[in-house]
């Protein structure tokens, strides 16, 4: 297969989008993961502009990648000025890296207009900067900032900015359409045209402001770049950076190119979720190829359909890329929604259909109320078991009682008071909570402690609510989702009521029931194994 090269800018150009802030060790721990998953070059920041990024080289300098190139990243050298006394050059000589990459302006309006200097002295400090720096034998990677927009308004003088580095010893030359507004069709011809005059390896590096990241650098490789810049999920300023991991989707399954070692392509869900995770970013579960969704089914038909053959509806095998297959289950579903389900769940149905479609009924019904199953599988697990009568409470709810109390200015303060029984004997706790809710779940906790200490591994992972009838102002219907999480899984449970106690109660039961349900399964498993 012909070879694509991965430059990974997320430490960089990613920690500039919004919401997106890593600190020098969340920096290391990413450029680890990626190094071991075979990204060619990752770029770790800029060292003249903050000393966080500093800092983070000489980590890296005291604990080298293993397999990457690591970048430092800067620009030309100042207007006027020399490369060998300039501050931002000297900070990317400083950090020891073997590759630099520099960006320079090849729009004409950014030379006189934004750094207000003459177009030959652009191309002077383009040329200079690139030959200082190899002259100290570096990679040097130059990136050509806005050469889409530089061509449409002046196409010669763009490919002078570009001959510049080349001249100077520029090992790669990347062509950037910075302000992200190129359509495919016009950036491929611009790439094909460029390509007949830059005699080095050459690359493409895109932002996403069309939604056409994607799709421009694809019609960049079709036309010769050996290289793509981009960050992990599209990280990135406005609307985020050519995204990485749907690149490397489509170039090596879709288009045979090579990027990563073949092994190494399982685990690019997990490279996904791990920078989401260490950047604080709620992961999309739209994102192509390791999103949640990516290979969710939920229509009957279409799970009818992936039953017999999975390529009815599905573009490529999840596990490919270390993702996986998802039935949902809603009012669209239908009986092999319910079938393919109870197998993954290990639910057993009657073989003539009637549990299925008691389940589907039930379902049906409780949407219309305002539950919503396909993201609540945790409460689904446990009623599936209840409608087909395979599901033993492990607690019973005797009374509960809430209470607020506001005095003064001062905060307000929640109780919450609970009687349970568990196999006959009672538990009557009482907790304070920083609200009701909180309340709530620390009194049933309190009570439980003493029949299962295990679900003091559970924590609360987030909690939200959502008014369905908004028409009916406070009265209103609410629909509660809690996700909780052990050290094994997360899981998702719903409530619904015009109550938000009672519906907070529906899913906060259903969360603990389902954490005592695994445990049970696992002991059961235990014992069996045992018994073997």
């Amino acid at each position: 297969m012909q070879p694509v090269t991965l430059y990974d800018t997320t430490l960089r150009d990613g920690t500039q989008g919004e919401h997106v802030t890593l600190s020098a060790e969340d920096k290391m721990s990413i450029a680890r993961k990626l190094d071991e998953f075979g990204i060619p070059y990752i770029e770790g920041g800029w060292p003249g502009s903050n000393p966080k990024d500093a800092r983070f080289f000489q980590m890296a300098r005291k604990s080298p990648l293993r397999r990457a190139r690591l970048a430092a990243f800067g620009s030309t050298r100042k207007p006027g000025g020399k490369a060998e006394t300039d501050p931002n050059v000297a900070a990317l000589l400083e950090t020891g890296t073997e590759v630099v990459t520099v960006v320079g302006k090849s729009w004409d309006l950014h030379a006189t207009e934004i750094l207000g200097t003459t177009l030959d002295e652009n191309l002077r400090m383009i040329r200079e900067t690139v030959s200082y720096l190899k002259a100290r034998d570096r990679e040097v990677i130059y990136d050509a900032e806005h050469f889409f927009d530089g061509c449409l308004r002046n196409p010669d003088y763009a490919m002078k900015t570009v001959a510049a580095a080349v001249e100077g010893g520029a090992d790669w030359i990347v062509l950037c359409d910075t302000n992200g507004g190129m359509m495919p069709h016009d950036l491929g011809d611009a790439v094909t045209q460029a390509a007949a005059r830059i005699p080095v390896p050459f690359g493409i590096h895109v932002h996403n402001d069309c939604g056409m990241a994607l799709a421009n650098s694809l019609a960049a490789v079709r036309a010769g770049a050996a290289m793509v810049q981009g960050t992990v999920n599209g990280y990135g300023e406005r609307c985020g950076n050519a995204d990485l991991v749907s690149m490397l989707g489509v170039l090596q399954l879709k288009m045979g190119y090579d990027c990563v070692p073949p092994e190494k392509l399982e685990q690019l869900t997990d490279v996904s979720r791990f920078v989401s995770e260490v950047a604080n970013v709620t992961p999309s579960n739209q994102r192509p190829f390791v999103g949640r969704s990516a290979f969710a089914h939920k229509g009957g038909i279409h799970v009818s359909a992936i039953m017999k053959n999975p390529a009815a509806y599905e573009h490529a095998d999840p596990e490919q890329v270390g993702n996986r297959r998802r039935v949902l289950v809603s009012d669209l579903s239908g009986k092999s929604n319910i079938a393919y389900k109870s197998r993954e769940l290990g639910i057993s149905l009657g073989g003539n259909g009637f549990d299925s479609q008691k389940i589907v009924e039930r379902i049906k019904e409780m949407e219309d109320q305002g539950y919503q199953f396909d993201a609540a599988e945790g409460s689904l697990e446990l009623l599936m078991k209840k409608v087909t009568g395979q599901f033993e409470a492990p607690f019973t709810l005797e009374s509960f009682r809430v209470t607020l109390e506001k005095d003064g200015d001062a905060p307000t303060s929640s109780h919450a008071t609970i009687k349970i029984s568990v196999e006959g004997e009672e538990e009557i706790t009482a907790a304070e909570g920083d609200g009701p809710v909180n309340a709530l779940d620390n009194a049933l906790r309190k009570a439980l402690y003493k029949f299962y200490p295990e679900i003091r591994e559970m924590g609360l992972v987030d909690f939200k609510v959502r008014v369905i009838d908004a028409q009916a102002a406070t009265a209103a219907r609410v629909r509660v989702n809690i996700e909780t999480r052990d050290a094994r899984e997360i899981w998702s449970t719903i409530g619904v009521s015009e109550n938000v106690i009672e519906a907070s109660w529906q899913a906060l039961a259903d969360s603990v029931e389902y954490k005592l349900l695994k445990v049970r399964n696992g002991k059961k498993d235990v014992r069996n194994a045992q018994a073997g």
